[in-house]
């Protein structure tokens, strides 16, 4: 701890801004990088009792959290010391690092922008191309997802959610449709048990997602919950038969707004379905949808068409116990997940 207590002792040797002002992630980074140096000096000198004797040490840099650190680490004249706890072999990167760059690729961050990420950590190094290197190690994590043996539990409620966005593939950039599942066990929690990027022009793209969740086991479905695509539905059908189809609700509620003419048909659409869904008595929920598409279709009848064609679908959820009915009508199961943890939901009966 010598470099420690001499920049204690020494205000001088402080790390400061232009401005004067203590450079907290410098200090941090020096203070990270002494003790490390002086542990790797003990196990040295712990190595060499036998009458082996030190030859130097070798530098070696890593990027941390807080910043890029110079390891001295010492050179024994016999054999060879390396501190494996400390550094893994070969890698210029720690874990958190890792960890870090990981997360940002998951959460769509580009390779470029995380390279300037880095650099604000106090990372002297990250180009583009390591952040590739890095983000490689997710590719292991989603094979795993993607094959892992689903049998252990029956999953009675699922929602599959699927999106729209834009990746490279082979020089191009072209639209790709990200789909996941989560599932919840009868224990009330629910996991992910499968994502994948599927080509939604045909319906065997659609098909082939679910289809390969029974192939590993998802079984005992009785209601499926996704948006209304016409491929997903019809592979919903197909893949889950008899399992019932719940569309979401507040999906459907914007559409039907979306063919209001004015801002205040608009409101009145909405304020209108709001009151209708409130509803929470399964035996008389059911007649105020029919009264609120009744109501619309006076002063906008393309909105009551959508509230139509939605029919049963809509309030499927009301044939499950109430305290599930707000999972089960809503997209906040697929919106609040925290991919790939674990959550408990109030799914216990």
């Amino acid at each position: 701890m010598d470099k420690i207590h001499e920049i204690a002792g020494d205000g001088a040797l402080m790390p400061r801004f232009d401005d004067g002002m203590v450079n907290m992630a410098e200090l941090i980074r020096v203070m990270a990088e002494s003790p490390v140096d002086e542990i790797m000096d003990a196990r040295a000198d712990e190595a060499c009792e036998g009458g082996n004797r030190r030859d130097g040490h070798r530098e070696r840099k890593l990027a941390t959290g807080v910043g890029t650190i110079n390891l001295r680490i010492p050179k024994p004249r016999a054999g060879s010391y390396f501190p494996e706890d400390l550094i893994e072999r070969y890698s210029r990167v720690d874990r958190a690092v890792i960890a870090a760059v990981s997360e940002m690729a998951a959460n769509g961050v580009s390779t470029r922008k995380a390279k300037r990420a880095a650099r604000t950590m106090g990372i002297d190094r990250m180009s583009a191309s390591r952040v590739s290197r890095i983000c490689s190690s997710l590719d292991e994590s989603v094979a795993d997802l993607q094959e892992r043996d689903l049998s252990d539990v029956t999953r009675p409620y699922i929602w599959l959610d699927a999106t729209y966005a834009k990746r490279g593939d082979a020089g191009r950039v072209r639209s790709t449709a990200p789909v996941t599942a989560i599932g919840a066990g009868s224990g009330g929690y629910r996991r992910l048990p499968g994502l994948d990027a599927i080509d939604t022009v045909s319906h065997g793209g659609w098909r082939s997602f679910p289809r390969s969740l029974r192939a590993r086991g998802v079984d005992g479905a009785i209601c499926v919950a996704s948006d209304a695509h016409e491929g997903l539905k019809r592979a919903i059908r197909e893949v889950f038969p008899g399992a019932a189809w719940q569309r979401r609700i507040a999906h459907l509620m914007r559409n039907a707004a979306g063919n209001a003419p004015t801002r205040q048909r608009k409101g009145a659409v909405l304020g209108i379905l709001k009151a209708a869904f409130a509803e929470r008595d399964p035996e008389l929920a059911r007649e105020p949808c029919q009264l609120a598409t009744a109501q619309i279709e006076g002063f906008c009848p393309k909105a009551a068409e959508v509230l139509e064609e939605a029919g049963a679908d809509a309030p499927a959820y009301l044939d499950f116990p109430y305290e599930h009915h707000v999972g089960l009508r809503t997209n906040n199961v697929t919106d609040n997940s925290n991919l790939p943890g674990v959550t408990r939901l109030s799914f216990r009966t």
